[in-house]
């Protein structure tokens, strides 16, 4: 089969062909249709991300295809079902603490690791073989739509924190990084969820206006001026009420005191989830204050992707109407054309943009 491989960090993709996928127990093999290309995936193939895989590697993060063969342990998925590829790849062997790792894309800890080198490679490639249960039926859907179902990808990070969250129909929420990819997805996702209000600062005001236009009155933005406590009285005066929950996603540019300013809003016995990438590439750390998390009855709690189920409940937002695909504006390319994908998702990564390669 055809594949894009990643030989060595900073080098471009190459396309070759590859032994096809063998079937296992406890696995399935899909036919990718589609498969989203990150905005930052030169920045992991590049290593400045500093992600943690192991070369070469066929590389990619979540993808859209059909079923071409399963092992006697799948007792629903048929030849041909729809499925979305969940890179997020959980070891068996310890339901406590699972170790994981994102199929061609970064694993956690060492465990992790050495999960990847079973689960190795990503979707960018015309088969990839994977967990039973990392192949999630989303139903029928038209071909031509595969390649817009991709934003599953973007919407479901976010959809995971906030159902770490426990985000409530009629809460408000704030979403510190509104104007990025990720960002801009949680205001979507938690609309339809049912929130009353959700408060969207940024400095894009081009972005801000944007997701104003999209969504109307249920989504009140913030120009962020870099003055920390003057923002955070700005945030809190946009919300119609106390800020029930914050949800982070910045990327690892953004400062510490960004994200401080945008988590101290939240009303006392309120909810912190923290699922951006601010530190990763050293710097300060995040400080927040002991006897203001102590006194006001904060929970702050770090996530990291979605549960599985999250996938199937996604797809019920979506073909109930609440949660609109329409919003994406989808670019495609072919197999061939991988490192040309990889040059676009950087120079288009605004938000609802998405890039896909449809081997």
């Amino acid at each position: 089969m055809k594949a894009a491989i990643l030989k060595s960090l900073g080098q471009p993709l190459a396309i070759e062909q590859i032994p096809a996928p063998e079937l296992g127990t406890g696995e399935v093999i899909v036919d990718v249709v589609a498969a989203p290309v990150l905005p930052y995936a030169n920045e992991v193939f590049s290593g400045e991300r500093r992600y943690s895989m192991e070369l070469p590697i066929v590389p990619g993060c979540g993808a859209i295809g059909r079923v071409r063969a399963s092992g006697p342990d799948a007792t629903h998925l048929k030849v041909g079902d729809w499925v979305f590829c969940d890179p997020t790849v959980r070891s068996r062997d310890d339901a406590l603490m699972p170790d994981i790792t994102l199929q061609g894309w970064s694993a956690r800890s060492e465990g992790g690791l050495r999960l990847q080198r079973f689960y190795h490679d990503g979707p960018l490639a015309e088969m990839i073989r994977m967990p039973t249960e990392n192949a999630i039926r989303i139903g029928d859907i038209d071909p031509t739509d595969a390649a817009r179902w991709c934003a599953l990808v973007v919407l479901l990070v976010p959809y995971g924190g906030l159902l770490a969250a426990s985000l409530q129909a009629g809460e408000t929420l704030l979403v510190s990084g509104a104007t990025g990819n990720f960002g801009s997805a949680c205001v979507a996702v938690a609309l339809a969820m049912g929130a009353r209000c959700v408060v969207a600062p940024g400095r894009n005001q081009k972005v801000l206006d944007d997701l104003q236009r999209r969504f109307g009155e249920r989504v009140r933005t913030v120009r962020l001026s870099g003055d920390e406590d003057e923002d955070r009285a700005r945030m809190l005066l946009a919300a119609p009420g106390p800020i029930d929950c914050v949800l982070d996603l910045l990327p690892p540019s953004a400062p510490t005191k960004v994200v401080r300013t945008a988590l101290m809003t939240v009303r006392p016995y309120g909810r912190v989830i923290l699922m951006g990438g601010v530190g990763m590439l050293g710097g300060d750390e995040l400080s927040l204050p002991y006897p203001w998390l102590m006194r006001n009855d904060i929970t702050v709690r770090g996530k990291w992707m979605c549960p599985p189920e999250a996938v199937t409940r996604m797809a019920g937002l979506i073909r109930a109407g609440l949660l609109d695909l329409g919003h994406f504006d989808v670019t495609t390319f072919a197999l061939d054309a991988a490192n040309e994908a990889v040059d676009h998702a950087a120079a288009h990564g605004g938000p609802f943009n998405i890039t896909v390669i449809q081997p």
